[in-house]
């Protein structure tokens, strides 16, 4: 357990600029407190001491504001930067080096039984805001980007944004074009050149049947 702490700590100061030193992690990082009060409540749990992991979970988060399930399964070296309003489901699995900012719920929809929350790979980055619902795994080394809404499988190297999520770069390369608002579609014009084929088909049939009938009429 205090190895998990090092760790926690290295991972705060690789990726916050702010922290300072040891003491002051630990003493003002709410997010290193949640960690530390989770992974007391995880032996617990596993042991089923259920109401005691329960209640040490319930502490941590009106102490941080980080609501953790003691049955979540959470790696080494994970960062939850800021962390108020975070939100960790009971089946969820948070790999190692994975950055949380505020606001991030790693949840359900409701709808499933057993695995119920998302498996997040190791180094993944999950933007303030971000909700990541439902059993599927986000891919190693994936961003998610803030207020994002997550519902599905999520390949590794990606970089998700939007309501629903969607995958707009995969291993660098781009694939999805952003909205262009100087490109969109004018309805009004697609409407008026289809009319326009319309009386264009409508004249030739006129031409084809006037043409009959002339004819028909010099016999």
């Amino acid at each position: 357990m205090f190895r998990q702490m090092k760790e926690d700590i290295n991972a705060i100061f690789d990726r916050d600029p702010a922290a300072k030193n040891t003491i002051e992690i630990i003493l003002c990082y709410p997010g290193f407190h949640a960690l530390f009060f989770h992974r007391l409540a995880n032996k617990f749990y596993k042991r089923k001491m259920v109401t005691l992991a329960r209640f040490i979970s319930q502490f941590s988060r009106w102490v941080t504001g980080i609501e953790i399930h003691p049955g979540a399964t959470i790696g080494k070296g994970v960062f939850i930067d800021h962390g108020t309003g975070v939100v960790i489901g009971e089946t969820a699995e948070v790999g190692d080096f994975v950055t949380i900012y505020q606001g991030v719920t790693l949840g359900g929809t409701g709808k499933e039984k057993g695995k119920r929350h998302p498996t997040v790979q190791e180094n993944c980055i999950i933007g303030a805001g971000a909700k990541v619902l439902g059993p599927f795994t986000v891919g190693e080394n994936s961003k998610i980007g803030a207020g994002s809404v997550v519902l599905e499988e999520v390949p590794p190297n990606s970089t998700v944004v939007g309501i629903p999520g969607k995958i707009v770069a995969n291993n660098g390369v781009k694939v999805n074009q952003q909205l262009d608002h100087n490109n969109l579609p004018d309805p009004i014009l697609v409407m008026l050149t289809c009319l326009q084929r319309q009386v264009q088909d409508l004249k030739k049939e006129v031409d084809v049947l006037k043409g009959g009938k002339d004819e028909n009429e010099s016999l």
